[in-house]
Parts: C-alpha cells; structure tokens; sequence
C-alpha cells in the first residue's frame, strides 16, 4: 500500500487534517457552533466551483471564498443575535446556489465527485504543499491565540470585559475555520468535512477530561478516524469520505460503550 506515491500524499495529508480539525473543532463545539463547520463546507463547495471555472487551484479557491463566508458569518452575527442558526442557513443558500449554478453550466472541466466524496488518487505534491502550509500556518495562530480563543470560548462576554479583543479573534477564527475545510477537501469531500471537525471532539468529551486532555483525545482519535478510514477506502477501493465518517462513528460508539460498561462495572 505505501509503495504508492498517491498513499503516501494521503497519508500525510491525513495526519496533518487529522491535527487541525480536531484543533478548530474543541473550539467552535464548545462554543455550540459546531454547525459553522456544515455550513462553511458548503461554501467550500462554490470556491471549488468557482476555482475550476476560472482555472484557479481549487485549494485555494476554496479557502479565498470559505475564508469570506466565515468573515460574513461573524459579521452578521450582529444583525441576528439571537437567531445564530438563521446566519449559517444565509451562508449555506449562497453557497449552495452559486455552486449548483456554476458547476451545472458545464463549464468545470473537472470530476467534481472527487470533492464531493474525497479521494486518495487526486492528492498531488501540490496539493500537499497547499495542506502543509495552510496548516502550519493554522497551527501555529492557534497556539499564539490560545488563552484567548479558550477566554472567549467559555464566556464570550468576561472575554470582552478583560479587554480581549473578541470581534478581532472571532474574525481570525473564521480564517481557521476557513483554511481548516480548505486543507480537508481533498481527502475528506465536501459532503463529510464537518463530521471530521466534531465527531473526535464528541469522542473526547465522553472522557469527561479537562480542556487540554479534551484537546489532546480529539486529535488522538481524529488520527484513528482518518488514518483507519484511509486504509478501509484503499482496501475496499471506496470514496475516504464516507469510509472515514463512518469510522469516527464507530469510534464514538465504542468509547459510549467502555464507557458504559466501566460505569456499570463502578
């Protein structure tokens, strides 16, 4: 399996997704956003869209549009404050109707499923090097804004009387946001990226663990969910999206049942 050079660019790709989504997601989960992820995957899928159209990396594209998306999302958190689902339905009717618009023109000369579904054949060296940079560079923001992004998270508006500049770090945050959906379409698809974003957080947090041990179980299991996703869609030649989406499941379902069963046995 790993004398293949499309195996390997997955797997890496995998391992570097499987560090930043489970990074962005204990944030936007415990935050009660984690639908921001559903909903920015969506805008994914008009960058792409609009990427294969202009003849643009797709990527990039992606993260350029996803990136405004989010940015608009915080934005208009202003006018609907109590209605924060009501935004992320805007984002997603926009997006939706750009990319069905664009793609169903004919003039995407590209497979479009691949996006969709994920795929472990079309991860080029580029591709990779658009992940490796997005994501160290997603990485790193995310150990220099830590304190503040957990201040912000727990209590939004303590954050605000200690001075924290919250509309400036919410702002950045959907920049990670952003550039974590980007970095994931092509292993993950457009359809599941969401999923990879909460599902090792849900995981996690049945620990019952403090943040940082929350933090480090989402990326332990995000490891499990892509790179046993990634190898069950080699074997049984399937889209990694849907192999990869149902594992984080049964990874979940398993530590429901330890957990159960320990608690029984307690």
């Amino acid at each position: 399996m790993l004398q293949y050079n499309f195996m390997q660019n997955a797997l890496i790709a995998g391992i570097l997704i499987s560090i930043l989504c489970p990074c962005v997601g204990v944030f936007l989960v415990l935050k009660r956003y984690s639908m921001m992820g559903d909903a920015l995957s969506h805008a994914s899928f008009a960058g792409v869209a609009i990427g294969l159209i202009l003849g643009f990396n797709p990527i990039i594209s992606a993260f350029i549009f996803t990136s405004i998306c989010g940015l608009l999302i915080e934005n208009l958190r202003s006018y609907y404050k109590k209605y924060a689902e009501l935004i992320l339905v805007i984002i997603m009717t926009l997006s939706v109707g750009i990319a069905i618009t664009l793609i169903s023109s004919g003039k995407a000369n590209a497979n479009v499923n691949s996006y969709l579904f994920g795929s472990i054949l079309t991860v080029t060296r580029g591709d990779l090097i658009t992940v490796l940079t997005l994501s160290l560079i997603s990485v790193f923001t995310i150990s220099i804004l830590y304190n503040q992004l957990i201040y912000l998270t727990l209590d939004e508006e303590g954050a605000i009387i200690a001075g924290v500049k919250v509309k400036l770090i919410n702002y950045l945050f959907a920049l990670l946001v952003g550039a974590t959906i980007s970095v994931s379409l092509r292993i993950m698809g457009i359809l599941v990226i969401s999923s990879m974003i909460a599902m090792p957080v849900a995981a996690a947090m049945q620990l019952n663990q403090g943040f940082r041990k929350t933090l480090f179980f989402s990326i332990l299991f995000g490891f499990i969910d892509i790179i046993a996703g990634l190898i069950l869609s080699y074997y049984i030649d399937a889209a990694p999206g849907g192999t990869i989406a149902l594992t984080s499941v049964a990874v979940l379902l398993i530590i429901m049942i330890v957990k159960k069963v320990f608690s029984i046995k307690g």
